[in-house]
């Protein structure tokens, strides 16, 4: 099998208005910026149409769900086609009455979807009550073939669990793209702020570490909700390569277009002189299906 080309990727790096209208129209002039820029395969930050609605529940909320396809992905479409590139944008879903996804959308250069990935973990913790919206994501774990590389898609909680990035890297991804909409609340920022944004660099780290695989991480900036009620998200998006070395990374609080080149031969040779993949004991992980192990 001949040795894949190097690509390029961009990851958009934003702040979201409360008019969802505002943030496509914002979202479609960075994509624009990120193509000029040399980016092939462009990815946004999770639910990028609106500010983090699930700070709260709230049934009026709700409205802001849309078909796929739909309004966001005819018009991102249209603009992949345009430019040439491969978008990945993260939607809320509407897949029928009551029955609402967090879903990632791969859009080609032929404007066409690619393919979907719902969101498979789903966190309810003070501020992010996404169960009270999302339900499951029910289409495994999945890898998408762009003209660039193939690609793994994951969404921000999923980004925790090492078994999603596994899944992924065993599919033959080159590269792993979490977008993300993760920050610190206002009253644990000063205590628990510093260690909470190295465990999401260094957890991510490690799935590029223990796979030999790129990983990008897009996340927003910006503080949205009510003071002491909101969430300051911490941005620091960034691009690891298959050893986990930080490639490209960017600030806490400003708006960022992060290119980055990934090259499948850096991953060949990883792999070569951190075999994991060559050294799995497939026979003995029986175990891990288990919710817990009694003893």
């Amino acid at each position: 099998m001949p040795q894949a080309d190097k690509f390029r990727i961009a990851l958009i790096q934003s702040s979201c208005a409360l008019d969802p209208n505002e943030n496509l129209a914002k979202a479609e002039w960075k994509i624009r910026e990120a193509a000029a820029a040399g980016g092939q395969i462009i990815c946004l930050e999770e639910l990028f149409r609106s500010q983090y609605f699930c700070r709260e529940e709230n049934h009026d909320l709700f409205a802001l769900a849309e078909s796929i396809p739909g309004p966001s992905t005819q018009a991102l479409g249209k603009l992949a086609r345009e430019l040439g590139v491969v978008i990945i944008a993260s939607l809320f879903e509407r897949r029928g009455a009551g029955v609402y996804h967090n879903t990632a959308v791969v859009l080609g250069t032929d404007g066409e979807i690619t393919g979907i990935y719902r969101k498979m973990h789903i966190p309810d913790d003070p501020l992010y009550f996404e169960k009270f919206y999302f339900t499951l994501g029910d289409l495994g774990f999945l890898n998408f073939d762009t003209p660039f590389g193939r690609i793994g898609v994951l969404v921000c909680w999923d980004q925790w669990y090492p078994e999603g990035a596994r899944i992924a890297a065993l599919g033959g991804a080159n590269i792993l793209f979490y977008p993300t909409a993760i920050g610190w609340h206002p009253a644990e920022k000063a205590q628990y702020g510093a260690a909470q944004l190295d465990a999401w660099r260094t957890i991510q780290r490690s799935h590029a570490i223990a796979n030999g695989i790129y990983v990008a991480a897009v996340n927003r900036v910006g503080y949205e909700g009510p003071p002491e009620q909101g969430i300051e998200f911490w941005g620091s998006s960034f691009v690891a390569d298959p050893f986990g070395q930080v490639m490209a990374q960017a600030s806490v609080d400003q708006e960022e277009i992060l290119v980055a080149e990934c090259d499948p031969a850096r991953q060949e040779e990883v792999r070569q002189h951190w075999p994991f993949l060559r050294d799995r004991r497939i026979d003995a992980y029986g175990p891990i299906l288990n919710r817990w192990l009694d003893r």
